[in-house]
């Protein structure tokens, strides 16, 4: 996968994001954990393209790292949303996915990066 390819599916996973906490319900504990998954999943693509603009090798490992994080983190907070019984597992499974794919892919940059 490209940069480019990346760059969209990054700022679509952040507008995914976005949709689902505009979805969520109005309650306090609902709004907490919705607010920390619209952070980290629209920081996905804020880091990423912040990544893709490093000036050295050091500094785009770093950024990834940064990327990758946010990534596993918006992992955490959609399962939180499932298991707390906020909003239904199958409503949350494809972008629980696309998260944990995005780790992934970030986990695998980082690595081969800093071992080039």
């Amino acid at each position: 996968m490209n940069p480019e390819e990346l760059r969209s599916r990054t700022k679509k996973f952040a507008l995914r994001v976005i949709a689902l906490f505009r979805a969520l319900p109005r309650s306090p504990g609902a709004q907490i954990r919705g607010k920390q998954l619209l952070r980290s999943g629209t920081s996905v693509a804020a880091n990423y393209r912040a990544a893709c603009r490093a000036r050295s090798r050091a500094e785009f490992v770093a950024r990834i790292g940064v990327v990758e994080e946010e990534a596993d983190e918006s992992a955490l907070w959609l399962e939180l949303l499932g298991d707390s019984g906020t909003m239904k597992p199958a409503r949350l499974a494809a972008l629980l996915e696309e998260a944990r794919e995005l780790t992934a892919i970030f986990t695998a940059t980082r690595r081969t990066t800093r071992r080039s």
